[in-house]
């Protein structure tokens, strides 16, 4: 049997052998990870099918829909009583294709009501100890009146409307179904008792100031409010329980709201009577504020707050605001107030930044929450579209961190003393950041927070972060002694304990908010850790950006669901994230990639030890071998160490010998000739697949990165085998030394080689 023969049946007999093993020890887990538990498998069973209103490409389809409801108001502030009363006219334009026989309205005040059931549907244990404070409003809270009391609902023509309350929804019965392209309008009379949210908790309400007998009031969710209708859920008439926020279509607002008239509101919208409503002084320093761009100006002074705060007027003004294509109202009343503002340029128009505060937020607020409003705005357009609403007003209310179209209520005082601590002034900056930031998500791209809060919360704690740090850089002043803004969210590191934590705790982020245990992570940091990832790792800067931008401008002024995001991502980077949602989304699976082993090689003239005992057992000579390059492990006997200092053609007669027959001069001096070979085993323990980021360190303390797709998990969902070739002695590998991916443990990430 001649050499070429013999060389022929070996190679195949070694192939076979190596393919039979590793089919032993797989077998069976890739008939299981290769079916319905492979994570790169479509996810055509998860989203719901295309169709004319919702396309596969994630855009809005030929026939998509939205509901329009107007809203024309009048309210009134009772400041002795704290109460409020309202009058309004909806005009509620069906755009569905089909007939309605009732209309869904939204009551959340209903959520504070007597017999409201939200209070009793939370564990409550025995604590083994309690602050009095906490003591007191948890076991002896007073009697309150809370809820909406409806007067009357009419028809256009003054004729009572039937109505059926179911907690904090209300349907009202049509005499005749409301058809398609038409519209109806109805009046309501109500009013109810403005809650202390400090007390009682809550999105809205009022903060007492005892020591000079003044309210300051954000008041929102005062009105009863029209659900959303649309192609995916029909009526979103889900109760409103505290977690899932709010569900509701696009209108026209047209609000008057009457207070004591020492009183300073702003709201939603654009003021109509300012010239009625403003001193002549602060007219002349809002003119000022308009054409203020490097800081604001002060409309209303601290010192002219003082005096108000002692005046306590009797008489009233009435302040109107209109505001168009807008998903909500809300606004903010006090005689309390410093108010100021500027004007920040956004692409070819003026948006003002407005911040209102009472003396006690001084000299913070005074310092801050303006500049860091037009901050916001600034940064958030260039990652989304240009911001479209003439303003952006921070309301500081304490312990409030809440968002509403154009004006927002947030949370960060200095000490009695004037003194703010960090944490207090860097928890200030982030929540202004955060609820101005709400504008652009859900405002504008207007998702249902009662069924995917995640959607808008993820989003915007993602850019969130991004224009904290940008904040950092800009303002290194505001933020020394640190090197970067501390953020809270928004790194993936910051993930990783509560992804390793208790499966009993976690629920897929693809949850509703009242079935989540801890909403924060859940819907706030582990969606904004996946979206850096996505950025920063998957997909890169420039086609995230691109892809994130083409959501934005798909679903501006319009009612996305994930699946709508999910697609748009695919379809306009050209990057398959199917297994990314799944994994991330959809399960509580977490991140764990390691190093399994790492086997240093060398080329030698010699077979290993291991094919010498093969041509034993085959009765075959190595002489009888055609030439080969024989590849030895440093645990061989034929690994020799002062071999490693020549080059692999020196080692290999065969290899000198085919490049020289093979390779021009000009193609062998640019040829590389790596003298060291390891063959790396990575694992992956994870449910959840990542790319490799590997850092490979020499022995002379240089370093390099490596990047591995996630697709090398596609094939084997456990183990991945490559060989990294170097000209110099690797010292170890590490995997994601930056941290960028979420690996729960850091202690596999690590390989060093030993001498």
């Amino acid at each position: 049997m001649n050499r070429l023969i013999l060389s022929v049946i070996f190679l195949c007999y070694l192939s076979a052998f190596a393919q039979e093993k590793n089919a032993e020890n797989t077998i069976s887990e890739k008939h299981t990870e290769r079916g319905m538990h492979n994570p790169f498998r479509r996810m055509y069973q998860e989203f719901a099918s295309p169709n004319q209103y919702r396309t596969a490409s994630g855009a809005p389809g030929p026939a998509y829909y939205q509901q329009q409801a107007d809203y024309t108001m009048q309210i009134e502030i009772d400041d002795e009583n704290q109460k409020l009363y309202g009058k309004q006219t909806i005009t509620y334009h069906n755009n569905s294709p089909e007939s309605l026989e009732y209309l869904w309205l939204q009551l959340d005040q209903n959520r504070f009501a007597p017999e409201s059931p939200s209070k009793k549907r939370d564990n409550k244990l025995v604590k083994p100890f309690y602050e009095p404070k906490e003591f007191v409003n948890t076991f002896m809270t007073l009697p309150f009146e809370g809820g909406f009391k409806i007067e009357n609902v009419k028809d256009f023509s003054g004729k009572p409307l039937p109505y059926t309350i179911n907690q904090t929804m209300m349907r009202l019965d049509l005499e005749k179904p409301l058809a398609p392209n038409t519209k109806i309008s109805f009046s309501m009379e109500w009013s109810y008792q403005i809650s202390d949210y400090k007390k009682l908790g809550g999105r809205s309400g009022y903060e007492y100031f005892e020591k000079d007998d003044n309210y300051l009031y954000v008041i929102a969710q005062f009105f009863p409010r029209m659900a959303m209708y649309n192609d995916v859920e029909g009526w979103q008439n889900q109760q409103f329980w505290g977690n899932g926020e709010f569900a509701l279509p696009f209108g026209n607002y047209d609000v008057s709201i009457t207070v004591p008239s020492d009183h300073l509101v702003e709201a939603t919208g654009e003021l109509q009577n300012r010239k009625e409503v403003f001193t002549p002084e602060m007219l002349k320093r809002y003119a000022l504020a308009e054409k203020s761009f490097d800081k604001p100006v002060i409309i209303a002074t601290q010192q002219e707050a003082e005096v108000r705060e002692k005046s306590k007027a009797k008489t009233k003004k009435t302040w109107r605001f209109k505001a168009q294509n807008v998903r909500d109202f809300a606004f903010s009343s006090s005689r309390k107030f410093i108010y100021d503002a500027m004007a920040v340029k956004i692409g070819t128009k003026n948006v003002m930044a407005i911040s209102l505060y009472p003396k006690e937020s001084n000299p913070l607020w005074g310092e801050f929450s303006t500049k860091v409003v037009a901050h916001t705005l600034k940064t958030y357009s260039k990652y989304t579209l240009d911001f479209p609403y003439p303003k952006a007003v921070s309301v500081s209310a304490e312990d409030q961190g809440m968002e509403y179209p154009m004006i927002c209520w947030n949370h960060g005082r200095p000490s009695l003393n004037g003194f703010t601590p960090m944490d207090v002034k860097f928890g200030m900056i982030s929540v202004i950041i955060h609820e101005v930031g709400h504008n652009f998500f859900p405002m504008i791209v207007n998702s249902d927070e009662r069924q995917w809060g995640w959607l808008d919360e993820g989003f915007n704690t993602f850019l969130q972060y991004l224009t904290e740090q940008e904040y950092g850089k800009l303002y290194p002043q505001d933020i020394a002694p640190y090197k970067a803004f501390p953020s809270e969210r928004g790194f993936p590191e910051q993930i990783t304990n509560y992804m390793s934590g208790d499966p009993a705790y976690l629920e897929p982020i693809m949850s509703n908010p009242e079935e989540i245990t801890q909403l924060g992570e859940n819907a706030y940091s582990k969606p904004s850790a996946g979206l850096s990832i996505l950025r920063e790792t998957i997909m890169g800067e420039e086609l995230f950006d691109f892809a994130f931008k083409t959501y934005v401008q798909r679903w501006k002024f319009k009612h996305p669901t994930p699946e709508d995001f999910f697609r748009t991502m695919s379809d306009a980077s050209g990057i398959e994230l199917d297994w990314f949602w799944r994994t991330w989304f959809y399960t509580t699976d977490y991140v764990d990639l390691g190093i399994k082993s790492v086997k240093q090689y060398q080329v030698s003239e010699q077979p290993s030890e291991a094919v010498k005992e093969m041509l034993r057992e085959k009765n075959i000579k190595v002489s009888n071998l055609i030439p080969l390059v024989h590849m030895v492990s440093k645990e061989d006997s034929a690994y020799k160490t002062e071999n490693s200092e020549k080059s692999v053609i020196e080692l290999s007669t065969p290899l000198s010998d085919y490049i020289a027959d093979n390779r021009s001069l000009e193609e062998q001096a640019i040829s590389p000739q790596p003298n060291y070979f390891y063959e790396v085993t990575f694992e992956k323990l994870g449910g959840v697949p990542m790319p490799i980021l590997l850092e490979i360190n020499y022995q002379d303390n240089t370093s390099e990165m490596m990047k591995f797709p996630v697709q090398v998990w596609r094939l084997n969902n456990k183990e991945f085998t490559y060989v990294i070739t170097s000209n110099e002695p690797i010292k170890s590998f590490t995997i994601d030394p930056q941290k960028a991916t979420a690996d729960i443990n850091k202690e596999n990430n690590t390989f060093i080689i030993k001498d």
